[in-house]
Order: C-alpha cells, then structure tokens, then sequence
C-alpha cells in the first residue's frame, strides 16, 4: 500500500499531538522538554561475515526515559528503518506502558535490513551479532532494558536473542527475562502472539460499551454485526480480525493488503483467508470475495470500523478526508498521522488513539517478564485447589438438585483454570481500565478526544514520576 506521508511525518506526528496534550497541562516547559526527549540513542555498526563476503549493518536502540526500569519496546527488521522513527516508537512506548499501568518505560529498536533477503542461517548470524553489540551496552538486561518481537522479527529472533545473552552471563538467573516474545519452550508466554490483537478487541470491546460517547455520533453500542476493514493482516490484524468475528459478531467484510484488497459484503471468513495467504497466494486468486487492485481507495469504503494494522501513516491529509468509517481503531503504530487526525475529528470520525488500543502486546510482555522472574507458571498454585473447589461446588449442586451434572457442563466449568485464561483475563481487565482513566480524563478535563486525553493521562503520570527522583 502507497504510504503518502513522508518518512519524517511519524516523528512530526509524535511531536504535535504532544505538544497539543501539554496544553492542557500545567506539566512546566522544562519538564515537559526532558519528557519529550529521548534520553539516549546508540547507533551501532557491525559487520558479518556470510559466505565469502561481509555485509555491513546499522542498527539502533533509543532509550526514551528512565524514569521507571526496565525501560522496554521491540525490535523491528526493516529497510526502511531510521533514527527519527526508533526515538519516535521508543518514546510511545513509555506514553503507552503509562497508560495500561506497566510498570516499563519506553525503548525501541531496529535493524536496517531486508529480512527476505537472507537465510535462516544468515539471519541467525546476523541476529545474534546485533544482540552482542546490545547487550554489552546493557541495551539488552532483564533489569534494564526488554526487547520484544516487532515488525520483520518474530519469536525465533527473540529466542537467538535470549540465548546469546545467556552465553555472555551464564550466572543472571533471571537471564530468560532479558526479552519477552519468546517461543513457549524458550520460556516464553502462551497468548503473547495474540496480545495485540486480541488488546484490540478487548479495548473495541469497552468503546463500544461507552454509550454516552456514542451517542454523540449516533452508533448503537455493541461490537454484534458491526462490518470492519481491517488493513494488514499480520500478526496484529489477523488477531483482531479472527477474535472480533469469532468471538463477538462482528463482519470482517474487506481485508487490505499492499498488493490489493478482498471485499465481500457478507463477511470473510478469516481464517481461511489467511490460511491462503500463508500459503504464498495472493488475495488476487483468492476464492472468498472480490479482488480489487486498489488497496489505498479501499480504506475509504463505508464501515463502521476501521483497523489500520500494518504501518504508519496510511491516513493522512490527503486521504482523510475520503474516511468513510464511523470509527478508526488504530491498532498500528501512527496510522493516522497529527493532521489526518484532525481532519477525521472534524468530520466526526471516531478515533481510538494507538498509545492505548495496541497496548496488549507490552502488558502480555509485562506478564511474561514476570512469569521468568518469578520462575513459575501463572495459576500454578491454585490450579488443583480451584479444580477442587469446583468438583465440591458440582458435589453440592447435584446433591440439592437431586441431579447428576451433565459432562458437558462439568466441562465447561473447569474450562477457564489454564494459564492463556489467565494471560486473557488479566490482558482484559488492564484495558478496560485504562479506557476508563482516559474516558474518565476526557470528562474532567473537557478534553476534545480520546488521543488528547490518553496523552495528557501518560504525560501526567510519567511526570509525577520525574517529580520524586532527582533530574
């Protein structure tokens, strides 16, 4: 998909909402400039040696604030990466981590590279070089700073990054903490792959509960029969996709990619779509709705919502206008860029800002984190007593009643005792209360939006915690 913003816009975007939500502070100018800045960036330059010749990289890890440790974001593989673009992710991750109440500030990272460019083998060599560089600046440190998977890396780079970590301090028990993403049998989390999209549905979840906000819009409550776009079915948009239309009603009725978009009225069926996909089709050929070629025109059919998923920048001032969806869920990082923003404002489009609605994977993360420092499952120790518990409720049950309990039934109220529903509740629980601190703000503060109130709650609270250390 055409990206019609330019590569500076993301960090021009960052810093005009920032500076429109400080002024509805009274965070004090120098404060608010230490807030604003990234405290660190490295920039490192290694080379690898593969086959005959050595291939030269540039990477970089931006570390936002400090004010909280660890200081956490991922890492992305991209050709298209740049220092502006790190700095300008590592500082929404300290505005995001604020938010949903994670205890991490914000870092980010990225590597200059065409992953489908290289091997397995390669990248493994490549991986594993770039980490060497991190961690020896303590750029990689379970108590100082958690990488995390990204866009181009996934959980096989995370486990190549936790093993060369464990290499170089074999003695840090804690040393599987030191990146989050993992494969489960790496100590890594179940639903981790899920976290983002399914924070999406959670926090489309609670937004589509907020009548009084509605209202003002005329859209009915409840996620049951709305049609959604979802553009960009990867991680993220196959997540949000799936579980919005299998779990709550909703019709996936267009999905867009770069190479075009698949639309059908009726609803697609996702899996099965991405399931093509992943099979190295294009949605071209694709069986299950019409083809159109066009993907940047099919962000502006008529929707009740809107998933920008992939990248950022794809609504900007020369596209806003044409937004026909009643609400834009950004579920990517800076889809929607600072004037963009303001044009669908203007015409009435419903906007839920990034900083909060892609927030799942860093609270899954945050889990994560703790289930390796902790050394133990979550529900662990209450998993056979709460079974226990059960079995004597259905005892009971049965024996009022004077009816045996079907094993249908039985099941369905053991269901719920494993750790992915733990990982889901717990995921749950986190956005809907940051929805209703940012809702809650907006109503205090008379605030114009949902993106300006979520960035005045960030902004607020990381400076309450500057204002108990020594600058």
């Amino acid at each position: 998909m055409a990206n019609n913003g330019s590569k500076y816009s993301f960090w021009e975007s960052t810093q005009s909402i920032l500076d429109e939500s400080l002024s509805y502070t009274k965070i004090p100018s120098n404060l608010a400039d230490q807030i604003k800045t990234c405290n660190s960036t490295y920039t490192v330059r290694f080379g690898v040696q593969l086959g005959k010749k050595i291939h030269n990289f540039v990477g970089w890890r931006s570390v936002h604030s400090d004010h909280i440790m660890p200081a956490k974001g991922g890492i992305r593989y991209s050709i298209d990466a740049n220092q502006d673009e790190v700095e300008s992710m590592a500082a929404l991750m300290s505005y995001k981590c604020a938010i949903v109440d994670v205890p991490f500030s914000g870092s980010k990272g990225a590597l200059k590279i065409d992953p489908k460019k290289y091997e397995r083998g390669e990248m493994a060599r490549i991986t594993r070089r770039f980490a060497q560089e991190l961690i020896k600046r303590d750029l990689i440190n379970p108590s100082q700073n958690v990488p995390a998977p990204d866009l181009g890396t996934s959980e096989r780079e995370m486990a190549w990054i936790a093993d060369e970590y464990q290499k170089l301090h074999p003695n840090d028990i804690n040393g599987k903490a030191c990146v989050t993403g993992k494969p489960l049998h790496k100590k890594g989390i179940a639903g981790r792959n899920e976290a983002t999209g399914r924070g999406v549905q959670f926090g489309l979840r609670e937004f589509f509960e907020d009548k009084k906000l509605l209202d003002t819009k005329k859209i009915e409550t409840g996620l049951e029969g709305k049609t959604v776009i979802v553009q960009g079915l990867g991680k993220v948009g196959y997540h949000a996709a799936k579980c919005l239309s299998e779990d709550d009603g909703c019709k996936i009725i267009s999905i867009v990619e770069k190479s075009g978009s698949l639309f059908n009225d009726e609803g697609l069926p996702v899996k099965k779509v991405k399931k093509w996909l992943d099979e190295g089709k294009t949605l071209k050929r694709c069986p299950y709705g019409k083809f159109f070629s066009d993907s940047a025109k099919e962000l502006e059919r008529e929707c009740d919502i809107l998933i920008p998923a992939a990248v950022e920048n794809v609504i900007n001032q020369k596209n806003a206008k044409n937004i026909k969806a009643k609400v834009v869920a950004e579920a990517a990082n800076g889809p929607v860029t600072y004037k963009g923003d303001k044009i669908l404002n203007k015409n009435g489009v419903l906007v839920i800002p990034d900083v909060y609605l892609n927030a799942g994977g860093v609270v899954v993360s945050y889990f994560e984190w703790v289930r390796n420092i902790s050394q133990m499952r979550f529900g662990r120790l209450e998993k056979r007593r709460d079974e226990a518990q059960i079995d004597q409720f259905i005892k009971v049950v049965e024996k009022m009643t004077n009816q045996k309990m079907s094993k249908v039934d039985k099941l369905k109220l053991f269901d719920g005792v494993d750790e992915i529903d733990l990982i889901r509740s717990g995921l749950n629980d986190m956005m809907v209360d940051a929805y209703q601190n940012i809702r809650g703000q907006m109503l205090r503060s008379k605030l114009p939006n949902l993106k300006i109130a979520s960035f005045k709650l960030a902004l607020e609270k990381i400076a309450g915690a500057y204002d108990t250390i020594a600058l």
